[in-house]
């Protein structure tokens, strides 16, 4: 009440991974709560709120969103969230500070191309093989981290476009992950108008395209940010939806597809869970 803002939008709701009754959740403006009664109420995050960067935080072009959270199942004081645009933010000690954590992500669109932060992040995934492997999908770039965040390496060759919202990590294949390119900033449909998930098996060294059962000529469904996500069976299933209403599976890691739903409204969002 004491911000001088209002609540526009939930973006993440994030159950902490080694806290039980612990529930994160990042908004617009950009803010964390937390919850530790499971979500009952929340608590604002004050040092990430009044952190000394926040008057030079700009808003993306969906707004001044914290998209995402990322907490390790090994160390409950550390957490990592993604802001568009201020780029990827850590804390190793529950929140009572935090750090900017983009060394190595460009931002091709500020004067100096290589801040501390700033970066228009949309998306980072973290590999549950590995805690410390994190990858991201930045407004331009594909990045991964095999040290929580302390440095980002490119990985976005062998992809057709660098640009894109969403990414996701395998459960069990630690170095393996999916994203979904889009073609640039004023076209924002599928690289190439063809509807392909694209996979990495080695960490980002190489990618493959998967797209057995998509659709492959005149296709404009955009993936969203948190339209693409995988669950835990063995073999994984990989799921996304898209701006076209439609929604796919994959139940073999992602070589083959099917179609589960379509004519919806926009697919914002896309979660796998086992009920029962």
């Amino acid at each position: 009440r004491d911000t001088g803002a209002s609540l526009e939008r939930v973006w993440q709701l994030h159950p902490a991974a080694a806290e039980p009754d612990v529930v994160y959740a990042g908004t617009e403006p950009a803010a964390l709560y937390r919850s530790e009664d499971r979500g009952e109420s929340f608590a604002l995050v004050r040092p990430l709120w009044e952190h000394p960067t926040r008057s030079r935080w700009v808003p993306g072009g969906g707004g001044e969103g914290l998209h995402t959270v990322v907490t390790d199942r090994r160390d409950p004081k550390a957490v990592t969230v993604a802001v568009s645009t201020a780029g990827v933010f850590r804390t190793a000690d529950g929140g009572a500070s935090w750090a900017p954590a983009n060394s190595g992500v460009s931002a091709v669109f500020l004067p100096d191309p290589d801040p501390e932060f700033g970066q228009c992040v949309h998306k980072v995934a973290q590999d549950p093989v590995d805690p410390d492997r994190l990858y991201l999908q930045n407004h331009w770039g594909v990045y991964r981290s095999d040290d929580g965040g302390g440095h980002w390496t490119d990985i976005g060759e062998g992809l057709p476009s660098t640009f894109g919202f969403a990414a996701a990590a395998h459960p069990h294949h630690g170095g393996t992950a999916y994203v979904f390119p889009i073609n640039a900033d004023a076209d924002r449909v599928p690289a190439g108008h063809r509807c392909r998930v694209f996979r990495t098996a080695d960490a980002g060294r190489s990618w493959e395209p998967l797209s057995a059962g998509l659709p492959q000529q005149d296709h404009y469904g955009t993936v969203l940010r948190d339209a693409l996500c995988t669950d835990d069976a063995d073999p994984a299933g990989v799921y996304f939806g898209n701006r076209n209403g439609e929604v796919y599976a994959s139940a073999d890691d992602g070589d083959s597809w099917e179609q589960l739903a379509s004519h919806l409204p926009d697919v914002l969002c896309v979660r796998a869970a086992v009920i029962g």
